[in-house]
């Protein structure tokens, strides 16, 4: 087996199907199969085998594939050792980021870093933070930008504290809430916990959750045509959204924390290091320097 057939064993257990495989491989399916029963003749043993739901990989087919994936990573590290050699900023930087950073702000971001260091290529992740986590645990991404505070071992470094705003678009009061209609939209554990937490210290009964709704944008544009109020964090808010807001306290101020988290061993890639030292210097002084997008009331 070389590095092709790696990628085709990997891709094929992600898609469970011969032709979506072979069209994301840029391959025709006579090919893709003939190189299948090429695997399995030079294993002596079937991989795969064709089921109700698609493609399932036997017990050996399983194992291969745990094998493939270690040897592309493999493949892939040594790549960047090599290209690190060089000491220029270049190669491939692989890069994990929690869903609304990657909506809210990475573009600027990717677009400041790439215009600097135009030699780099970016292979980007994206979903909950919890996942990012994961991926760079299994250095399946070289950097994570996460949202909230999560336990990491290794490496990390505050980006962002920000406040977390309810928001309406007509004027209430903190204590008219269980009687108006809310608007939750599906968040990662910890954020959840928060807004719950700060919800039961001040009430006796639960919110009067009215829809549900997958994206924080999509729960924003109802928020903002009057169909009920929601609890934001910051990031996604902006002066022109012409809303109505009041921080979320409990005592003191309940803020949402953005860290960037790698390994320590992946320092040792220059990429690494001025991705790292450039996201830093860009919350210094970009962000951070910004003036106020909120402030309470309109």
């Amino acid at each position: 087996m070389d590095e092709k057939d790696w990628l085709i064993l990997q891709t094929l257990y992600e898609e469970k199907n011969i032709t979506k495989t072979a069209e994301r491989l840029y391959i025709s399916q006579p090919a893709l199969t003939y190189r299948i029963q090429q695997i399995e003749k030079e294993y002596a043993t079937t991989l795969i085998v064709r089921g109700k739901k698609g493609i399932e990989f036997t017990p050996q087919g399983e194992y291969l594939v745990n094998y493939a994936k270690e040897m592309l990573l493999k493949a892939q590290k040594t790549k960047e050792a090599i290209k690190n050699m060089e000491r220029k900023v270049q190669g491939m930087l692989r890069l994990g980021t929690s869903s609304n950073f990657a909506h809210y702000r990475l573009p600027k971001l990717l677009k400041n870093f790439l215009t600097e260091y135009p030699d780099v290529e970016i292979n980007l992740k994206t979903g909950w933070s919890s996942d990012v986590i994961q991926l760079v645990y299994k250095d399946e991404v070289h950097v994570g930008i996460i949202r909230g505070d999560y336990q990491w071992p290794e490496q990390k470094h505050l980006l962002a504290e920000e406040p977390l705003f309810i928001a309406s678009k007509e004027k209430f009061a903190i204590a008219e809430l269980p009687r108006l209609p809310r608007i939750n939209y599906m968040t990662d554990a910890h954020l959840k916990q928060t807004i719950d937490t700060w919800w039961k210290n001040r009430f006796t009964v639960p919110p009067r959750i009215m829809m549900e709704v997958d994206k924080i944008e999509t729960c924003k544009e109802l928020v903002l045509h009057g169909l009920g109020y929601s609890i934001f964090p910051s990031l996604c808010l902006r002066p022109d959204d012409e809303l109505y807001t009041v921080l979320l306290t409990d005592e003191e101020l309940i803020k949402r924390n953005t860290w960037i988290i790698y390994r320590n061993a992946t320092l040792d890639l220059l990429v690494v290091r001025t991705f790292v030292d450039f996201v830093r210097r860009f919350y210094r002084e970009e962000i951070h320097h910004e003036s106020p997008l909120f402030k309470p009331g309109y």
